[in-house]
């Protein structure tokens, strides 16, 4: 992402994100984890659930930064940057549920996973989709055709849940359509069945999070982080988030739905947030809590997929039947912290190991750009 020309409050909040992201995904322990790290079972709404669409949110403010930059070259170099950068994050993203390629079998040998039980569909999966799709609407279409697609995808998507099964786990159009599509091997199965939380029914109302993230910025942008911009910035984000609360009396808010009154809620939400922080950073620049945020934000992609890589191979090798998650969490942590702090403890070590590369890249100044 480029880190030029942009505002220090944009860089933060995405740092705020991907630690929370960090934290929420690499707990010493799913069992004994604090309530708002979890994301809710099913109808509701936790801060974990805000995690994921404010990433897309912010994909949406680098768009309104980035996207212009490109189009100077010419609308050939556009179409190349943005298949290109959708591509690479897709199959960086397939890779990563491959990885490592291969396990323990019965027998305790090495065997190559199955590329045909891998999952095809995931974050950033879904984040290539909603970049892609996104910038190829707000560069065609404008935005007035931003506005106008954006309704019609929650409206629709609306209309095709009730239309094409129930609202429940199990009779839900996104599992319908998802199962039909790929296969029940190629989809997430833990909910218990084969359902997708991040899969490609649900990706068109996510793709709004990013549209409103990029109208956001671009408002930020042309108004600057004046008392105005703030001011609208929150009376915004209160109307969505009256509307999201609204709509859900009908449409429940559901992350793993990604239902529309979700999107529209978790868009409000961000929305104020943006505002808050555009007023402590840019207006009273009171800079100085910001730089451990910076670095995160900086190179988001990159300690994302740091963290995962790190999860990843804890859980693949093994010390006296314990895999290393498993025994770094009972011999390091719960054993003076306990199962909650313990486990909470567990994953920021996780994000602190994730700062301190980054750290090391922002002091030298290497950005990971896709």
């Amino acid at each position: 992402m480029e880190i030029r020309d942009r505002y220090l409050s944009l860089d933060v909040f995405r740092g705020i994100d991907v630690a929370l992201m960090i934290i929420v995904n690499t707990p010493g322990d799913h069992h004994t984890t604090f309530s708002p790290l979890l994301h809710a079972k099913w109808h509701g709404f936790t801060l974990t659930d805000l995690v994921f669409p404010t990433f897309l949110f912010l994909v949406g403010t680098s768009l309104s930064f980035s996207l212009r930059t490109y189009e100077v070259a010419g609308q050939g170099a556009v179409l190349k940057k943005i298949f290109k950068r959708t591509a690479v994050i897709f199959l960086l993203g397939y890779l990563l549920y491959w990885f490592p390629f291969v396990h323990r079998n019965e027998v305790g040998e090495w065997a190559m996973n199955p590329l045909n039980e891998s999952r095809i569909f995931g974050v950033l999966q879904r984040i290539a989709l909603c970049y892609g799709l996104g910038a190829l609407i707000i560069h065609f279409w404008k935005s007035k055709g931003v506005i106008i697609f954006s309704i019609v995808a929650l409206l629709s998507y609306w209309a095709i849940l009730v239309a094409f099964g129930d609202l429940t786990l199990t009779g839900n159009a996104v599992l319908r359509f998802d199962s039909w599509l790929f296969g029940a091997d190629h989809l997430y199965h833990g909910e218990g069945l084969a359902f997708d939380p991040e899969g490609f029914l649900s990706t068109l109302p996510a793709i709004v999070n990013v549209l409103i993230g990029y109208c956001a910025g671009i408002f930020v942008k042309e108004k600057g982080a004046s008392f105005e911009t703030i001011a609208k910035l929150m009376m915004a984000g209160a109307a969505l988030i009256f509307c999201g609360l609204a709509w859900d009396l009908v449409f429940p808010i559901n992350k793993k739905l990604w239902t529309s009154s979700f999107v529209v809620y978790t868009c409000g939400i961000d929305l104020m947030v943006m505002a808050i922080l555009l007023y402590i950073i840019d207006v009273l620049r009171f800079k100085n809590w910001t730089y451990f945020f910076e670095v995160l934000g900086r190179n988001t992609l990159f300690i994302y997929l740091l963290s995962e890589f790190f999860e990843i191979m804890l859980g693949t090798f093994s010390t006296h039947n314990e895999n290393l998650h498993e025994w770094a969490f009972l011999h390091l942590f719960k054993p003076w912290a306990g199962g909650y702090v313990g486990s909470l403890l567990f994953a920021i070590g996780i994000l602190l190991l994730c700062w301190v590369v980054g750290y090391w890249m922002d002091r030298r100044k290497i950005y990971v750009k896709i």
